[in-house]
């Protein structure tokens, strides 16, 4: 077994890449994506956290929500890290760089009542949103139209989600007060 290392590209750097974006635009759009990356990834570890710990008489309906909108945001994560390196660049990979990259704040590691956690997760997602707003404006402004187009169609998802959470935090419930009051 060989030990010898060898590095085909370094984190942070853009190389030539098949699609023709010039290296300073492609620089410009990479940089937007990896911080989508790792905003994702920031959301998809608090969604999880919320579906490992959902409780009340919503659970099943929320617990299953959480793991869709999770799933949802691993397959964009995903998407984008390929585009990352469609376009010669290198995808932010570890904790400690998606964690410093990341521009949303994660929750901590307490446990909160799930109207809590929920109202948590649309802040987050409201960030989220006016970031991949910018960045479509960013990558369609560089000429980088498949770019654009692909964040437009996860935003579309990414505000379904929020809108789903919004209708979870309305007052009206099913659930009755009880009885013992």
């Amino acid at each position: 077994m060989s030990t010898q290392k060898i590095v085909r590209q370094e984190a942070g750097t853009v190389g030539e890449n098949p699609l023709r974006l010039e290296e300073e635009k492609a620089e410009q759009v990479i940089d937007a994506l990896n911080t989508d990356l790792a905003d994702a990834y920031v959301l998809y570890h608090q969604l999880h956290k919320h579906h490992w710990n959902v409780e009340g008489a919503e659970h099943l309906d929320i617990h299953v929500f959480l793991q869709e909108a999770y799933e949802d945001v691993e397959m964009a994560a995903d998407e984008i890290a390929e585009r990352v390196q469609a376009l010669g660049g290198v995808p932010h990979a570890s904790m400690a760089t998606l964690s410093e990259a990341s521009t949303v704040e994660p929750e901590d590691e307490d446990v909160y009542d799930i109207r809590t956690s929920l109202s948590n997760d649309l802040d987050m997602y409201g960030d989220i949103i006016e970031s991949y707003r910018e960045h479509i404006e960013l990558a369609a402004g560089l000429g980088d139209q498949a770019t654009a187009h692909m964040l437009r169609e996860q935003l579309i998802e990414i505000e379904e989600h929020a809108h789903v959470i919004d209708h979870y935090l309305e007052d009206d419930t099913l659930v009755l007060e009880s009885a013992t009051k």
